[in-house]
């Protein structure tokens, strides 16, 4: 299972801009970090599992252009977001 829906209503609750925001470039970053961090657990004892390892890279792809957009409307937004969820420019 990729991510229970209490994880993803919490990870909503921590990152929304405003009250009911379920699609700022924010809360969809902090949604598929969650992912990939379960997908790069996963793969510790699966190593030989690509087809998940595809969908890994196509979860990092997305994450990165949710970051670039992030990072060309609002720099602020970006570092604050990059600080908090731990990753690295």
């Amino acid at each position: 299972m990729s991510i229970t829906a209490e994880k993803k209503q919490e990870l909503i609750k921590e990152y929304a801009t405003k009250e009911g925001d379920t699609g700022s470039p924010e809360v969809q970053v902090a949604i598929l970090t969650h992912r990939i961090v379960h997908l790069t657990e996963h793969f510790k004892t699966h190593n030989k599992d690509n087809h998940s390892r595809r969908g890994l890279l196509m979860l990092v792809n997305k994450r990165r252009k949710l970051l670039d957009y992030l990072n060309s409307k609002d720099a602020g937004r970006y570092q604050a977001l990059i600080k908090s969820l731990g990753l690295r420019k």
